[in-house]
């Protein structure tokens, strides 16, 4: 952005000291013109042959409405440089609003995930606790009735015990799903790689039918926690997208760290599939791709989507490294 202001004002003094040759070549040229043609004398001698008429005002005439272009050109100038002060400071209090609204965007995207990592903890330490208790206590009472004397008293207590342990089973899967969807499987152990491959070998089982790639380069180092996290739901997001709408049979996502410049360095993240793809004029009511672009933008970053009918659907993501503002920690 800079650089491109710096480029315009480069290009406008280059085109304001072009004019200014160019105003000096015509005066100087019209100078000459006059000294070796002597027209100031033959405009009075013609002006003489038509005295009826005043043509000899003409010349006080002209240098009058030269006087008056000149007073209009300054005009019009002086309210061109107010009406460019007011653009510059527009876009100042402009480009301070984005400023704020994309620090306002991190902190939103920071405290989410910080609830949901503390949602995550709280299902894994308490409901997940009390349900292995609740497990143990089925198993004592179903042991207890199988070695029991009356038959039928234990048979009924036991199936009654075998119930709820199935139950327990199926309610700690639930769960457990919960926790991996608020909280990546081994992202806090492991990083964003290890959490990426768990999260695609999840979607192998889920689309056994579709072959999913994954190809993290081997330069890629971990960015900080936001980051990495939005990261993540990224790809999270793209994948059901594509498990709902797409049919594809094969997804290739690719995750770099790219440095465009010695100061400038970038998360790229693509993700393609040969589905059914969509028109991209068509309206499109779904918020998944809306959540997408705004988590992306929420670190200054990109989010660029292709696609056709019966082409399949292209996202290409790219967020810098480094931002100006790095939301806090909720407390």
């Amino acid at each position: 952005m800079a650089d491109r202001e710096v480029q315009g004002a480069t290009g406008r003094n280059m085109a304001a000291r072009r004019d200014a040759a160019l105003i000096a070549v015509i005066s100087i040229a019209a100078a000459i013109i006059c000294v070796k043609f002597d027209l100031s004398e033959a405009l009075l001698g013609w002006t003489r042959l038509h005295e009826r008429l005043q043509l000899d005002e003409l010349p006080a005439w002209l240098l009058v409405v030269a006087c008056c272009l000149v007073w209009f050109s300054a005009r019009r100038y002086g309210e061109a440089r107010d009406q460019l002060a007011m653009r510059r400071a527009t876009d100042a209090r402009l480009a301070e609003a984005l400023a704020e609204n994309q620090r306002l965007a991190q902190q939103y995207v920071d405290l989410q995930e910080y609830e949901r990592k503390a949602l995550a903890r709280d299902l894994h330490d308490e409901l997940g606790q009390y349900l292995n208790v609740i497990k143990l206590d089925a198993v004592s009472i179903r042991d207890a009735s199988s070695s029991g004397n009356d038959g039928g008293s234990a048979s009924l207590a036991g199936n009654a015990a075998r119930a709820v342990i199935e139950n327990v089973d199926r309610v700690y899967g639930v769960v457990s799903s919960l926790i991996r969807q608020l909280r990546p499987a081994g992202f806090d152990e492991l990083g964003i790689a290890a959490a990426l491959e768990n999260c695609v070998v999840e979607w192998r089982a889920r689309l056994p039918e579709a072959v999913i790639e994954l190809s993290i380069d081997s330069g890629f180092d971990d960015p900080n926690e936001i980051r990495a996290l939005a990261l993540f739901r990224l790809v999270q997001e793209a994948l059901t997208n594509i498990a709902r709408h797409s049919g594809a049979s094969r997804v290739e996502i690719r995750v770099a760290r790219i440095r465009r410049s010695e100061s400038q360095e970038f998360i790229e993240v693509s993700i393609i599939d040969n589905g059914r793809g969509t028109d991209m004029e068509a309206p499109h009511a779904g918020l998944g791709l809306v959540g997408m672009r705004e988590r992306v933008a929420a670190f200054g970053g990109s989010l660029r989507l292709a696609s056709a009918c019966g082409a399949g659907f292209r996202i290409m993501a790219s967020m810098p490294v480094q931002t100006r503002f790095i939301p806090d920690r909720p407390a």
